[in-house]
């Protein structure tokens, strides 16, 4: 298939090479601050639910009203950034985003709390959806697996320092810091986008927006989160999770039947066309649900089955984003020379081989043979995100960059929103069976055995994931290989 796609001639001449590393940065400051608060927030929950004397399920909200704005809305604030310009709209939701987490620090209340986060969300999904818009159109096509690698990098950062920065910052001052830490990174954040960030070369305020897209996709995802969030709450199979289901798919075959049919769609279904553009957002899409259930699950294995403290638990985490946050760079600068397909395919093996050698441990599994078995894991997610990235923001015009990106975070989004539930529940079912126990006992009550048994079966059902991503990647290289010849 010939692709025509590719944009040829950004950056913009007037982007020096200085300017286009404190671009970078800016957008890297942001989006930073992004993942950092999301990962630090889920270490305050108990404590939260202590301070504010509510339930272990009031206090989910503060988590899940943060990803429903972000999940229902990254759509349409990417095709905004397209239209209005990226630049305008990432600064502003930089600003809304460092506002709204003063007022977390100050809420009086869980609800307030509650109210403040989704306000964040509304802010963060700016910067989610369009980080690596930016950082596409700053530098140039020669430097995007690097520039991308560089973003992915700083994603893992995030995640990592969460934890970490997070227990250091409610023992120092209490919860209320880990939200007020926001506000410098967001001032500084915000300086460097007005005064390094370029105004976009394009930038079309005629065009529409299209609202009533809008508002279906909403409903779609909305009534897709929510279905997920029932069934755990219920079952899969109750009336409840099924009508929510029933209408998430109708309401996205709505959807796709506007889009097709009006003259300025939100999303432009001419994208899909383009194999390899729709292919590696659905291997994107895997990844992210293989190693969102992985990390799920190892830390009941790690403090129930093996007995380690929480803080030890933390640190062998941490190891997992550490080696992607080290490997990303590299494999993102070397997929701008060699093949990204084959770096993306390598790194999808290696994941593949650490999930088949996960799936062993059991109660004698010793530290270095933990960290040896979960090492290919980091390594080939660092390998495959960026070159898989760089692939999908270089097969769009660059007048669609905004919306590409909105797409690959909402692959990353839904990846975990599915993979939660999903691999959860994989995981308690086996386990309970195992254990003899009724399916609505708490996992955590089953012998270590039955939960050894419950991660290794999971694990290999994430391998089996893994296994069909790879499938993909050598279906898309040799798409591509074929294609070649139609450049010359």
């Amino acid at each position: 298939m010939k692709n025509t796609s590719i944009p040829s001639n950004f950056p913009p001449p007037e982007t020096s090479a200085t300017q286009k590393w404190w671009a970078l940065l800016g957008v890297g400051l942001g989006l930073l601050m992004f993942t950092l608060d999301s990962s630090i927030v889920n270490l305050a929950l108990p404590t939260l639910v202590k301070t504010f004397n509510t339930t272990f399920a009031t206090i989910q909200w503060v988590v899940v009203s943060y990803l429903l704005i972000v999940t229902v809305l990254v759509l349409g604030a990417a095709r905004l950034g397209d239209m209005f310009g990226k630049k305008r709209l990432y600064l502003w939701g930089l600003i809304l985003f460092t506002i709204a987490s003063l007022l977390c620090g100050l809420a009086s209340s869980v609800e307030w709390l509650i109210a403040f986060r989704a306000l964040q969300g509304l802010g963060g999904l700016c910067i989610s959806a369009l980080a690596a818009a930016i950082a596409t159109e700053v530098f140039p096509a020669s430097e995007r697996g690097k520039t991308l690698g560089i973003i992915g990098a700083t994603v893992s950062l995030g995640i990592c320092l969460g934890p970490t920065l997070g227990g250091l910052l409610i023992g120092i001052a209490g919860w209320r810091l880990i939200f007020f830490v926001n506000i410098p990174i967001g001032i500084l954040a915000s300086f460097i986008i007005v005064k390094f960030v370029p105004q976009d070369a394009i930038a079309n305020n005629a065009q529409r927006f299209d609202a009533l897209g809008s508002a279906i996709i909403a409903i779609s995802l909305l009534s897709f989160t929510f279905s997920m969030t029932q069934g755990q709450i219920e079952s899969f199979t109750s009336i409840k999770t099924l009508s929510l289901l029933a209408i998430a798919v109708l309401s996205f075959a709505a959807f796709l039947f506007l889009e097709a049919r009006i003259n300025q769609p939100m999303l432009d279904l001419k994208m899909f066309k383009n194999r390899e553009f729709s292919l590696s957002l659905l291997m994107g899409f895997l990844v992210l649900f293989a190693i969102t259930g992985v990390i799920f699950i190892l830390p009941f294995f790690l403090e129930i089955v093996l007995h380690y403290p929480t803080q030890k638990v933390g640190l062998l985490l941490g190891f997992f984003p550490v080696l992607i946050g080290i490997v990303a760079p590299f494999s993102g600068s070397m997929s701008d020379r060699f093949s990204p397909r084959i770096i993306s395919l390598v790194g999808l093996v290696l994941m593949f081989s650490s999930c088949l050698l996960m799936s062993t441990f059991d109660a004698q599994l010793k530290e270095l043979v933990y960290i040896a078995w979960i090492a290919p894991l980091g390594i080939g997610f660092g390998m495959f995100q960026s070159p898989n990235n760089s692939a999908i923001m270089g097969s769009v015009p660059k007048e669609r960059l905004g919306i590409a990106s909105g797409l690959l975070s909402l692959s990353r989004t839904l990846g975990q929103t599915v993979a939660l539930p999903l691999m959860g529940a994989m995981f308690a079912g086996l386990t309970l069976s195992n254990a003899h126990l009724a399916q609505n006992s708490q996992v955590t009550a089953a012998p270590p055995t039955a939960l050894v048994y419950g991660l290794q079966g999971t694990f290999r059902f994430a391998a089996l994931i893994l296994l069909i991503a790879a499938g993909l990647a050598v279906v898309v290289w040799k798409m591509e290989q074929k294609s070649r010849p139609n450049y010359e």
